[in-house]
C-alpha cells in the first residue's frame, strides 16, 4: 500500500495514503491561444562538490533530459532564470554552459527556449551603471549566440546602483538597442528576491506600473513581453491593460495563475512560471482545454494545483526551488534530491511531507509507487521510522 508516515508542522507523525490519479504525460503540441514557458531547475551532480559558495557541479544529462520532458508537454522552457538558482548557487560559468547546451538542444528539435540575461558575474555592491550595462551585454551576447529569446532579468546590481527611474530607463534603453530580436523583460518582486526592493526606481510597485508601461511603449518594437512576478494579481492586470498591442504579459504569479491565464473580456496573461515545471502535464492539458474553449476542464485541471503551488512558494518564497527539485526527484527525473549550493536543505521534512500530500491531490506524482519509495527512504535516513 502507498502509505507513508509523514511529519506535520505541529510535531506529530501522521499516516498518509496516496489516492491521487496522476495526470497523463503523453506528448502534446504547444498551446495555440497562450504562450507558455516552464522555468526549469538545474540538477546537481550528487557525486561532486556542491557546497555553498563552491562552483556549481551540474548533472548535465539529467538537466537536459528534464528540459526535453517539458518540451514534450508542448511547453517552452525558460532557462537560466531564478528557478535555475541564479544568484543562489548557479555561478555565471555554469550558467553560460547551461545556456549553450540548452540552446543546442532547442535548436535540434525546434523548441521554444528563453534564457535569462543578468548581471550576476559582478558584485551587487560598489558598482556603477556602466559596469551593470557591460555585465548585461556580456550575458546578452551569450544568450543571443545560443539562439534563445533573451529575458532581461531584474538585476541586484542595478537595484543597488540606480538612483531613480531614469537610470533604469538608461540601462534598459541601451540593452534594447543592442538586442538582435525582441526580448522579454522581467519584474521580480521582493518575495522572490529582497535585494530587488525599489526596482524601477519606486519603493511601491504600484507606483512603477505606469513608468514601466511607458518604457515598454517607447521600445515596443524590441519588447516581446514582460514577465511579472509580484504575487499581486491586481497589479499584473493593471499593467497588462497598459501594454502596447502585440506585447505580451507573462504571468510569473505562482499563486494566482489560473485566473490570470484564463483572463477576462479585456485580455489574458501568458505564462512563464516555475510551478509549470512541477505540474507540466496538468498545465499543458489545461492550456489545450482552453484552446478548445473548455473552461470547465481547464479549471478542473488547474485548480487542484494551486494549493501545491502556494505551498511550494510559501515564505520565504525564494526557497521554492527546493520544492521543484524535490518533485523532480520524486517523479524520477533525477537520481537524488540534491541542489547546487546545498540548497536542498532549505525546506524541512514537514514542508516536504505536505508537498507529497498536495502533489498527490493535484495528480502531480507521475509514478506514485516510485514517489512513495523515494520519500520513505528520505524519511528513514532522516530518522522518521516507517
Amino acid at each position: 500500500m502507498n502509505t507513508l508516515r509523514l511529519p506535520t508542522d505541529d510535531g506529530r507523525i501522521e499516516a498518509y495514503t496516496l489516492r491521487g490519479t496522476p495526470v497523463a504525460a503523453t506528448p502534446l503540441p504547444p498551446a495555440r491561444t497562450r504562450t507558455a514557458y516552464a522555468a526549469a531547475h538545474v540538477v546537481a551532480d550528487p557525486a561532486r562538490p556542491n557546497a555553498p559558495g563552491t562552483p556549481a557541479a551540474v548533472d548535465w544529462e539529467a538537466t537536459l533530459a528534464f528540459r526535453h520532458h517539458l518540451w514534450d508537454q508542448g511547453l517552452g522552457v525558460a532557462d537560466a532564470m531564478d528557478t535555475a538558482q541564479r544568484g543562489m548557487g548557479l555561478d555565471w560559468a555554469a550558467t553560460a554552459e547551461l545556456i549553450r547546451r540548452s540552446g543546442a538542444q532547442a535548436a535540434e528539435r525546434g523548441a521554444a527556449l528563453a534564457c535569462g540575461v543578468g548581471t550576476d558575474q559582478i558584485e551587487s555592491s560598489q558598482t556603477d551603471l556602466e559596469s551593470v550595462i557591460t555585465a548585461y551585454e556580456e550575458q546578452l551576447d551569450v544568450v543571443q549566440g545560443a539562439g534563445a529569446t533573451p529575458v532581461l532579468m531584474a538585476s541586484r546590481a542595478l537595484a543597488a546602483s540606480a538612483q531613480g527611474h531614469d537610470d533604469y530607463a538608461r540601462v534598459y534603453g541601451r540593452l534594447l538597442k543592442r538586442a538582435e530580436r525582441p526580448v522579454i523583460l522581467h519584474w521580480l518582486g521582493t518575495a522572490f528576491d529582497p535585494a530587488l526592493a525599489g526596482y524601477w526606481g519606486h519603493t511601491d510597485p504600484a507606483e512603477a506600473i505606469e513608468p514601466v508601461a511607458e518604457l515598454i511603449a517607447e521600445h515596443a518594437h524590441a519588447v516581446e513581453g514582460i514577465k511579472v512576478s509580484l504575487l499581486d494579481a491586481s497589479l499584473e492586470v493593471r499593467l497588462r491593460r497598459l501594454l502596447p498591442e502585440g506585447v505580451r504579459l507573462y504571468t510569473g504569479d505562482d499563486f494566482n495563475y489560473p485566473d490570470l491565464i484564463q483572463g477576462d473580456d479585456q485580455g489574458h496573461s501568458h505564462a512563464l512560471l516555475g510551478i509549470f515545471a512541477a505540474i507540466a502535464p496538468a498545465a499543458a492539458r489545461a492550456l489545450a482545454a482552453l484552446d478548445e474553449g473548455d473552461t470547465d476542464r481547464y479549471r478542473s485541471l488547474m485548480e487542484p494545483t494551486v494549493p501545491l503551488a502556494r505551498h511550494l512558494f510559501a515564505a520565504p518564497t525564494f526557497y521554492y526551488k527546493a520544492g521543484i527539485a524535490f518533485l523532480s526527484w520524486l517523479n524520477g527525473h533525477q537520481k537524488g534530491f540534491h541542489m547546487v549550493g546545498g540548497l536542498h536543505s532549505a525546506r524541512d521534512l514537514p514542508h516536504l511531507g505536505q508537498v507529497v500530500r498536495l502533489a498527490d491531490a493535484a495528480g502531480a506524482l507521475s509514478d506514485p509507487e516510485l514517489a512513495v519509495a523515494r520519500m520513505r527512504a528520505l524519511l528513514e535516513v532522516s530518522g522518521v521510522d516507517q
